[in-house]
């Protein structure tokens, strides 16, 4: 089975899913199935790869930022109401 890069065009989660022929793989945090095939790091020459390891580093920085903010937001709500 191979293994393909996806991006759901519903909710832009990106993932990696073990494909057999004939199967259609779903988002697993959505559960769409309109997904974009994604071009594999291990076709691109190493200054790409290194380009796309920085973005998705970035990407990652930016969502776990994102849940702390929130979070803290959810902490600060629950505890000013008592």
């Amino acid at each position: 089975m191979p293994l393909y890069d996806f991006r759901c065009r519903s909710c832009h989660h990106e993932f990696e899913a073990l494909v057999r022929s004939g199967d259609t793989p779903r988002c697993p945090a959505c559960g769409g199935a309109d997904l974009e095939r994604l071009l594999s790091t291990f076709a691109l020459n190493t200054d790409e790869r290194r380009q796309a390891a920085a973005r998705d580093s970035r990407k990652r920085q930016i969502r776990a930022n994102r849940d702390k903010v929130i979070a803290d937001e959810e902490y600060r709500q629950k505890h000013d109401k008592e």
